[in-house]
């Protein structure tokens, strides 16, 4: 499950991809319009930096920023910037311990399966695909 963060850091995306134009965009801005706390929204801008999407400029006239272009977002990214690995189970995360039953397992190729399909599908959603009307 998507957590509040993800879907948030979803719409602070898209936030800053209408907003391109303006230059940077302050939280204070962000949180009026998406109706997300400033607090809340330090921590998920602080990860979305710290993974290189955004990019923050303090003083008179900073804020943040996309560091690219719209179209070249995935939603699998911006995701994954805020809720880690979006693996369906614990032996799918990247470079995870490997599991002792993974050659018996009946279950591994159900999940491998899915956490294709899931992967696939947030790829295949660009940032510009969301701010599109």
């Amino acid at each position: 499950m998507i957590s509040t963060k993800g879907r948030y850091a979803m719409r602070v995306m898209c936030d800053l991809a209408e907003q391109e134009q303006s230059g940077p965009v302050t939280l204070k801005d962000i949180s009026e319009r998406q109706g997300i706390s400033k607090k809340y929204l330090e921590i998920i801008v602080r990860d979305l930096v710290h993974s290189g999407l955004v990019t923050g400029q303090s003083g008179k006239g900073g804020g943040y920023r996309l560091c690219r272009n719209p179209e070249d977002y995935t939603a699998y990214e911006i995701l994954e910037a805020t809720e880690g690995p979006l693996a369906p189970v614990a032996c799918l995360i990247p470079n995870a311990q490997p599991c002792p039953r993974e050659n018996e397992c009946r279950t591994l190729p159900l999940w491998k399966e899915y956490d294709q399909l899931t992967r696939s599908f947030f790829q295949s959603k660009k940032l510009s695909d969301l701010i599109r009307r």
